[in-house]
């Protein structure tokens, strides 16, 4: 196998930037930013667009990966040395979602040059599942269409594979999810006789309850670049809502998104939630050891509590999502995780699929990756592997389960990133003093002019 680097100067990841960069520099590109699909519609997406190019049996395999999955490519090269392989690894982050997407309209323009497999965001598959180009088919292959059976397919977590899904095919492998579950630290919530709330009035209460008895006590922060992604796509707010393919519903006036900012600036208010992020400048020496709850992503055990506070082991627990009193549907969002492509262009989709399986479902690989996996049976022996559950105060499968099927549906992918109006726009806002109720009107403006240029219609009703 050989191995190239693709450089780029300067290249950041804007998910995590104000989060695990400022101080779990090792996960910058373990997590990817996420949402359900992009139904742009185009007409070259479709099965019967998709003619393979002229297939040669053992010819070598092309893939870009970023350095954290690196290890997964070489592990499967080991396991399966007929098969010809070069590497090139390169920023799989959203900066990299820039440059893989104008590297692959290069290849559409001159013809050649396509990678076979590639790992990117959930966000790369709005373009790679469109052509760029006339009398060039999409890069992404689509993976039901004779590709991957229908048993691996139907293997994923529920709506894990919806970001893949355009047009009624699947365009991509999910490699990992990051639902959204409730962490608490459990030592103290023994010691101070609370108990996990199960519903949004039950975490409002015991907010304000910990405000009261405990000063300087947090439930949670709304403060990083991603805080929206765990609260208001937990609540089914339709910030992002692809309602036609070439339509956004942003409706921040829905009572989904102004009970839950409601909420929160009762808690903020009370200083129970904070406004500053728990991945932001001088937080961790500051206040990382008065975080009694935080909503967030699964990922946030090891890479928030572990690394980034250094809250001891056995102190922090999980429990599942919470919902609203008298709503039976329990959903929550989803922050980070990414996916793999098989390009269109390959001449040996065999071994181009087979790899981008192997990555995503073998227990052998995903046992040890860094974040959960989607594949159901290898989430399994995720969670039976004991590095991944040992720090814990509690067994967190049944949390981690429940919230993997769980992730809401509607918020959707789109062109543009979910966290630039967020963090431009609101958090400046919430440090200056304003709520976020009174923000919502802002927020949605902003959505809506990054929509509009480009080159969806928004509707706010």
């Amino acid at each position: 196998m050989r191995s190239s680097t693709t450089s780029r100067a300067n290249r950041r990841q804007p998910l995590l930037h104000a989060c695990v960069a400022a101080f779990v520099l090792t996960a910058t590109t373990v997590l990817a930013g996420c949402a359900s699909a992009d139904t742009t519609t185009d007409s070259a997406s479709t099965d019967k667009q998709f003619k393979p190019v002229k297939q040669q049996a053992g010819s070598q395999i092309t893939v870009w990966a970023d350095s954290t999955r690196l290890a997964s490519v070489q592990a499967y090269q080991k396991s399966h040395p007929d098969v010809k392989m070069k590497v090139v690894t390169y920023d799989g982050g959203a900066d990299g979602s820039t440059y893989l997407q104008s590297k692959m309209q290069l290849f559409d323009r001159t013809g050649s040059g396509w990678p076979d497999v590639v790992f990117g965001q959930p966000t790369d598959v709005t373009w790679a599942s469109q052509s760029t180009k006339a009398g060039i088919q999409p890069f992404a292959a689509p993976l039901d269409a004779k590709l991957v059976p229908d048993s691996i397919l139907n293997g994923f977590a529920k709506g894990s594979l919806a970001p893949c899904e355009f047009n009624g095919h699947t365009y991509c492998l999910r490699n990992d999810i990051a639902q959204v579950v409730l962490w608490y630290n459990k030592s103290l919530m023994d010691r101070w006789g609370y108990k996990a709330p199960s519903t949004w009035q039950q975490y409002e209460a015991l907010g304000e309850k910990v405000a009261k008895d405990h000063p300087g006590y947090l439930v949670g922060s709304v403060g990083d670049t991603n805080s929206h992604e765990s609260y208001f796509w937990s609540a089914q707010c339709p910030a992002f809502d692809l309602v036609k393919p070439d339509t956004l519903r942003s409706a921040l006036q829905d009572p989904n998104c102004t009970r839950m900012a409601s909420l929160l600036d009762k808690l903020i208010s009370a200083k129970a939630l904070a406004t500053q992020g728990f991945f932001s400048q001088g937080f961790a020496k500051n206040s990382g050891s008065k975080v009694l709850m935080a909503y967030g992503p699964s990922w946030y055990g090891q890479y928030l509590f572990k690394t980034g506070l250094k809250t001891p082991a056995k102190q922090i627990a999980a429990a599942p999502p919470m919902t609203w009193e008298g709503e039976s549907t329990v959903s929550t969002g989803n922050v980070g995780g990414g996916v793999w492509m098989v390009s269109s262009h390959s001449a040996n989709l065999k071994a181009s699929t087979d790899l981008a399986t192997w990555l995503t479902t073998s227990d052998d690989n995903q046992a040890t990756a860094p974040t959960y996996p989607a594949y159901t049976k290898a989430a399994e022996a995720w969670l039976a592997n004991p590095s991944n559950k040992d720090y814990f105060a509690n067994d967190v499968t049944p949390a981690f389960e429940q919230a993997a099927n769980a992730v809401w549906t509607g918020w959707s992918n789109t062109r543009f990133s979910d966290s630039t109006a967020w963090s431009s726009v609101v958090l400046p806002a919430l440090t200056s003093g304003k709520t976020l109720t009174k923000t919502l009107p802002a927020w949605q403006q902003e959505i809506s002019n990054e929509a509009e240029a480009h080159g969806y219609k928004v509707v706010n009703q």
